[in-house]
């Protein structure tokens, strides 16, 4: 059977293009628009009355899609978007692109075909991928930022077409984060600290090692960057033992998942936390408290984001043009971290 995947694929357009085309030809350049049907037409594509109902905004429900359900920091985030949609009452349908990009798109294209608005998490696409994907979809982007792009530029589908504005999204403040930490280990005596970065394709990610480089500067340490790791426990493992090859006394890791990594593998190795390394996390997520010593770690308001999130999204859905929030963060200091060894200066 033919999809309207296999449409935009043939006619080199993206899927809401398609969609656009054939239910609100007059939002479509007509180059365009007439591509599209004859694509259509060719292939013997016939769109589902059905969702095509749905996507004029009768569902009553939203699309969430995020990098990996099993991070915890993922879970605690659905949980409250679920939570906040539902009192708002809308379903949710999500899903998960288990970390690989090349299948955001597809499952944009999926979520949009069954829900009135979308809410992504963290997305991991290139800005020009994540245009194409959106376009023409009512979308609010978490821990994520997609700028306008300039006129012209657009998703590359209809030349002639208005760039496309920003898309509202909510965050933390991951410099401020970063900043914290750094100036609580500078307090503590650490001058050399090793870096355990998240993956490349990370906003986030990207906006930390950032912060960390302004508040070294301020604060007058020796960042080591130890390299990019997966955003896993297992990312973790493998970053403990550069940062012991390394030589620095404290290690500031991407997120918790790493940071619970690092302070297992030291402990196989025999090397004391905070005693001999100090290890800090980002995110706060409940595992932080379940380990030995438990984890020092920024505390993002995950429920917070979620509901934010939703409230956005409903917003634009209702005709509203939301601003985009950015949410404060609080160092919260426990027992991975301590004092530098004496004679490191």
């Amino acid at each position: 059977m033919v999809t309207v995947h296999d449409v935009a694929r043939a006619a080199g357009v993206s899927i809401s293009t398609v969609s656009r085309a054939l239910t609100a030809p007059e939002r479509v350049a007509a180059a365009t628009r007439d591509r599209v049907t004859r694509v259509a037409a060719e292939l013997g594509y016939r769109p589902n009355l059905a969702a095509s109902g749905l996507r004029m905004g009768r569902t009553h429900a939203v699309g969430l899609l995020v990098p990996d359900l099993e991070n915890p920091y993922f879970a605690s985030v659905t949980k409250s978007v679920q939570a906040r949609a539902r009192a708002e009452g809308y379903e949710v349908f999500v899903a998960d692109t288990d970390e690989d990009a090349d299948v955001e798109p597809e499952l944009i294209g999926a979520l949009a075909a069954r829900t009135d608005g979308l809410l992504l998490a963290s997305p991991r696409s290139g800005e020009a991928e994540l245009r194409t994907a959106l376009d023409g979809l009512t979308a609010v982007l978490a821990s994520r930022e997609l700028p306008a792009a300039a006129p012209g530029t657009g998703d590359g589908t209809d030349a002639d077409s208005a760039a496309p504005d920003a898309v509202p999204f909510v965050a933390v403040d991951d410099a401020d984060g970063v900043a914290q930490i750094l100036g609580h280990l500078h307090a503590l005596g650490h001058r050399r600290v090793g870096v355990a970065a998240g993956p490349p394709s990370s906003w986030s990610g990207r906006r930390r090692v950032a912060g960390l480089v302004t508040a070294a500067a301020r604060w007058d340490l020796e960042l080591v960057r130890l390299g990019t790791f997966q955003p896993y426990f297992a990312g973790g493992t493998q970053a403990a033992d550069h940062a012991v090859a390394s030589g620095v006394t404290a290690v500031v890791a991407f997120n918790d998942l790493m940071a619970l990594g690092i302070l297992d593998r030291l402990r196989q190795r025999g090397i004391d936390v905070p005693g001999r390394m100090s290890v800090v996390g980002f995110d706060d997520v409940q595992l932080a408290t379940l380990v030995s010593p438990a984890l020092t770690t920024v505390h993002a308001p995950l429920a917070r984001l979620g509901r934010r999130a939703v409230d956005l999204l409903l917003a634009r859905l209702r005709g509203g043009t939301p601003a985009s929030v950015q949410l404060p963060v609080e160092l919260t200091i426990r027992g991975s971290s301590g004092p530098a060894p004496a004679g490191t200066d």
